[in-house]
């Protein structure tokens, strides 16, 4: 079967890669599990927060927020964010970051402001406040519906006359006669443009396909759903991190979500939570607030993935004529969906890249993986 453009991978970057290249020809992606976003996608955070990342990542989600705010007619039955609002704390000490995270964070967020201790405290009453030196509020962070997302590009594929096929792991690529071949347990497929979204398995597919890899890194990250506070409403807390980076959590369905926002290198896999990463997580939380943890009714890992500039990498590659990257999502790959998946398409076409993304400052040299080629 011929198509003109195979996408490997069905994950959030995959189904936004298809969505967008289906309205320039026949689309099929290829997904190895037997689950489209068994990895990385179904494993998230689901925040929407326009003051994460670096400036690229910033732009990329300002973008998507235009998307997820108002989506094409028919893409999804229900609304694709909620309010939430972010809280980002820190301790006195660690008043040079605070003050660089609030400064960047403005260059996006207008809305973006510095609260009092009290402020912060009436957001979230569980707050330690000998802990509590510096707070800021981006108030109009959001929850993402990441299944709703998830299905709504897949679905788009599908209706511009697409094809998804899981359970097509690529067992040998190569490229013959202009086109990219992938054989998989589900038959050959060829395409003259190869897309490589296969999230942390992107520099195993590159190598696969006689391309160079480029220093795709999976990271661990471990989530876990802890009882609420019987005696507190937890649901209209924001999500509350910290500068620092080194723990996160929020209201999830009447319970906590928390994360030692840990990030542990390891080779492509069905990751595990370790245990050690869900005690780290238990006695930060705990010393950042007056939370009582004494069970862990879910725990589980994701996989993400980053390039070495922590910047998403999108684009042709130089050395092998219609084999395109789209990896690197890292911790954005859901809030920046839309328009890496616009980018994408247009990259892969030989176009300019839209109208919006250039508005905000994003360039193709940011993107291409040529960026990644020279020294580190």
């Amino acid at each position: 079967m011929t198509v003109d453009f195979l996408v490997l991978g069905a994950g959030m970057a995959g189904a936004a890669a298809g969505y967008f290249l289906a309205e320039r020809g026949r689309v099929l992606i290829l997904e190895r599990e037997d689950q489209p976003g068994y990895h990385a996608t179904g494993r998230s955070a689901a925040l929407y927060t326009e003051a994460y990342g670096n400036e690229a990542i910033r732009a990329l989600t300002v973008a998507s927020g235009r998307f997820f705010r108002a989506p094409p007619p028919g893409f999804a039955e229900v609304p694709l964010l909620r309010p939430r609002g972010l809280l980002m704390t820190a301790p006195a000490a660690d008043e040079a970051r605070f003050e660089a995270a609030i400064a960047l964070g403005r260059r996006f967020v207008p809305r973006l402001r510095r609260l009092s201790r009290a402020e912060a405290l009436a957001l979230c009453p569980v707050l330690r406040e000998d802990r509590l030196g510096h707070a800021f509020l981006e108030p109009d962070a959001m929850d993402m519906d990441v299944h709703a997302i998830h299905q709504g590009f897949l679905a788009g594929v599908r209706a511009r006359g697409g094809r998804v096929l899981t359970g097509a792991a690529p067992q040998a690529i190569a490229r013959e006669g202009g086109l990219w071949r992938v054989d998989t347990a589900q038959g050959s497929f060829a395409a003259p443009v190869l897309v490589n979204a296969a999230g942390a398995w992107a520099d195993e597919v590159a190598a696969a396909a006689g391309v160079a890899p480029i220093g795709i890194v999976p990271m661990r990250r471990t989530v876990l759903i802890v009882p609420a506070p019987p005696d507190l409403a937890v649901d209209a807390w924001p999500m509350v991190g910290d500068v620092a980076e080194s723990f996160y959590f929020k209201p999830e369905s009447g319970k906590l979500l928390i994360s030692p926002a840990d990030a542990t290198p390891l080779p492509p896999q069905d990751v595990q939570p370790d245990e050690l990463d869900i005690a780290i997580a238990i006695e930060r939380i705990t010393a950042a607030t007056r939370l009582e943890i004494r069970r862990v009714e879910r725990r589980w890992a994701g996989l993400r993935s980053f390039a070495r500039d922590k910047t998403l990498v999108i684009g042709p590659e130089p050395s092998a004529p219609g084999f395109v990257w789209m990896a690197g999502q890292g911790g954005y790959g859901i809030q920046t969906a839309p328009a890496a998946g616009a980018a994408l398409a247009a990259l892969a076409a030989g176009e300019p890249l839209p109208a919006e993304l250039a508005a905000l400052g994003i360039t193709p040299a940011q993107l291409l993986p040529d960026r990644l080629r020279g020294a580190p």
